[in-house]
């Protein structure tokens, strides 16, 4: 194995020093919003005015200053079968990770990789450093030095396993070889467009405005802003509902616009024990799942994309970080729930997905909507009260709750086949989970007084995922079906059940 050593390429420092910029954007954007305000109350200048943008001046010169530094400073190279990384000017920090814990190598690609043809490798192992960092990442390197990371795994792997010497095969070789993945998958252009209309991507934008907000808490005039709005009342309840039905058309289309670009050419290939997902257009990402740390299945329908038959099919995935959005990975993001049973057997053959489902008996219907009438009811009554007449379709509610309580029930169900067990439940959404019992972190089963009088009970489970894990939990099932999984899942419970029976 070479012990060339390799540095990160120079558009790095730019890399780190616009990454600095983007944690200090509000504090920077606040600070000269109020100098300003300041600045028009005063007839003359002072040099105390500028001292706002020295200030400035000086951070983004240290910023700028301290992304060369780390750029300089960084240094990685392969030896003894590990990845070794050395970094830092004052305090040398090196790193070890041996190729065997590395997990996946993620890329990304922004609009500053794509003229130079570099990317952003994202190194993640089983553990990953802290709950907010990756095990390492290699901020602007080459593709073919990209490539070169995964030859040195593959070399390692295979000597390893005794079928290769170190005289075998170079690595130069092994970046060259063959290109041995699978296409399973190509999301459409239509099914893009679905995507992005019925996504809910209108909650990050709501989310967005907000935190912008948040950062001017103490500039906006919100007494003046609120007075001005009960004027604007007085116009009628018509301007108002124009007014909303503007911003949110404003907010749906921002995020039509970012769903699209995420989601731009997503494809899914298989090599060998990897699922390798990229997409993307302004940023192009490239997320690989080792199959083997694939911890559950989650089948996601909206109401409306359930209507016309699409779901969204969604891998739990144990380790990483929280800062990793693509941890809970969404695998199809949007396919016809009738396709996807033969690309799923490609990639998970020990799964079964098409269970026999235990449902929810008849006498849990009331449980499903009877507690919401409790703070329901006087929400309606007060509502009518105050706002008649137009309070008088708070009423509407009633029959929402009624049919929306039916729903789930209807859609509550497990099964149990082999060493599986499946969980289907309904929020607004359906979700349907497939789980391997060696997967299971716990299993619960919980039952209240009032579930008791009728036999009823709920099951509950986790599995690993990301770093906070992932529940399923089915309410109101007949307690002896719950007895039997509970039974199941004991390492003394039967591990094989006949395909076509109920559990």
């Amino acid at each position: 194995m070479s012990n060339e050593r390799f540095k990160l390429h120079p558009i790095s420092a730019a890399v780190n020093f616009i990454k600095g910029l983007k944690d200090l954007i509000f504090p920077f954007i606040f600070i000269f919003v109020v100098n300003g305000f300041q600045g028009d109350s005063y007839e003359g200048g002072h040099w105390t005015d500028f001292v706002p943008y020295i200030v400035g001046f000086l951070v983004l010169t240290i910023i700028l200053g301290s992304g060369i530094i780390k750029w300089k400073r960084f240094v990685y190279w392969f030896e003894e079968d590990e990845l070794r990384i050395e970094y830092g000017l004052f305090v040398k920090k090196k790193r070890y990770i041996p190729f065997e814990r590395i997990q996946s190598l993620n890329y990304t690609e922004s609009i500053l990789h794509r003229p130079f043809k570099l990317v952003k490798v994202t190194i993640e192992t089983a553990g990953s450093g802290s709950a907010k960092e990756a095990e390492a990442e290699l901020t602007a390197i080459t593709r073919e030095n990209a490539k070169r990371i995964e030859a040195e795994m593959a070399i390692a792997k295979k000597r390893k396993a005794n079928t290769l010497t170190d005289e075998a095969i170079s690595v130069e070789d092994q970046i060259h070889e063959t290109d041995t993945s699978i296409p399973i998958y190509k999301l459409s252009m239509k099914d893009l467009i679905i995507l992005a209309t019925t996504s809910g991507g209108i909650g990050v934008v709501f989310s967005g405005v907000a935190v912008f907000m948040s950062q001017f808490s103490d500039i906006i005039p919100y007494e003046k802003i609120y007075d001005e709005f009960v004027v604007f009342l007085k116009f009628g309840f018509f301007i108002v509902a124009i007014s909303i039905f503007v911003f949110l058309l404003f907010a749906w289309i921002i995020s039509v616009i970012l769903t699209t670009l995420n989601y731009y050419q997503f494809t899914i290939v298989q090599d060998n024990d990897q699922i390798i997902l990229t997409r993307g257009l302004l940023e192009k990402k490239k997320v690989s799942i080792p199959i083997g740390r694939v911890q559950g299945i989650r089948i996601v329908e909206n109401p409306l994309r359930q209507l016309f038959g699409y779901c969204t099919v969604i891998v739990e995935s144990a380790g990483g970080s929280l800062e990793d959005q693509d941890k809970k990975i969404r695998l199809f993001p949007l396919v016809k729930k009738s396709e996807i049973k033969q690309p799923l057997n490609k990639l998970f053959a020990d799964f079964d997905f098409e269970p026999a489902w235990t449902t929810s008996p008849n006498e849990a219907k009331p449980f499903y909507y009877r507690l919401d009438f409790l703070w329901m009811l006087p929400v309606i009554a007060v509502v009518s009260y105050f706002y008649y007449p137009y309070g008088l379709l708070s009423l509407l509610l009633i029959p929402i709750v009624l049919l929306l309580g039916l729903w789930q029930h209807h859609s509550a169900g497990f099964s149990l086949h082999g060493n599986q067990l499946s969980l289907r439940y309904r929020g607004i959404s359906k979700y349907t989970f497939f789980i391997e019992k060696k997967r299971m972190q716990s299993l619960e089963m919980t039952q209240s007084p009032f579930q008791k009088r009728k036999s009823l009970a709920s099951i509950e489970t986790t599995i690993k995922s990301g770093m906070l894990g992932a529940t399923a939990k089915v309410d109101h099932l007949k307690v002896e079906d719950i007895e039997k999984v509970m039974t199941w899942y004991e390492p003394s419970g039967h591990e094989v059940i006949e395909k076509g029976q109920p559990y």
